[in-house]
């Protein structure tokens, strides 16, 4: 079996979040919070929460043992750009876009990982 999570809009750029998921990859959940603890980024205290959730979602809607639990998928999609407006010289004005994106972690239980 297999549970998921999706954080929304995070309004932090694919890219930066992106840069940390080799470190979750195909890891037990608790190998992954930990080596997600050892960096010091806002983007990974948002990955982190994601991950959580999944193994909440997993233990609580799937009744799956917390203990088994790996992460099968991690992926960062971009989502919609903010734009905005800065103030140049001469009265005109730039076009500046703020980057959001949506995280999605999916994970099993260590039966799945034996069957494949």
């Amino acid at each position: 079996m297999e549970a998921r999570a999706v954080a929304k809009f995070v309004r932090i750029g694919p890219r930066k979040v992106r840069r940390y998921l080799p470190l979750v990859r195909d890891k037990g959940v608790e190998e992954a919070l930990a080596a997600l603890a050892t960096q010091s980024s806002p983007s990974t205290e948002t990955l982190s929460k994601c991950i959580a959730s999944a193994a909440a979602n997993a233990e609580n809607n799937h009744d799956m043992s917390p203990d088994e639990l790996w992460i099968s998928e991690a992926k960062v999609d971009e989502g919609f750009r903010m734009p905005r407006l800065k103030p140049r010289a001469r009265g005109r004005a730039d076009r500046i876009h703020k980057p959001t994106c949506h995280i999605t972690i999916v994970v099993s239980d260590a039966g799945d990982e034996s069957e494949e």
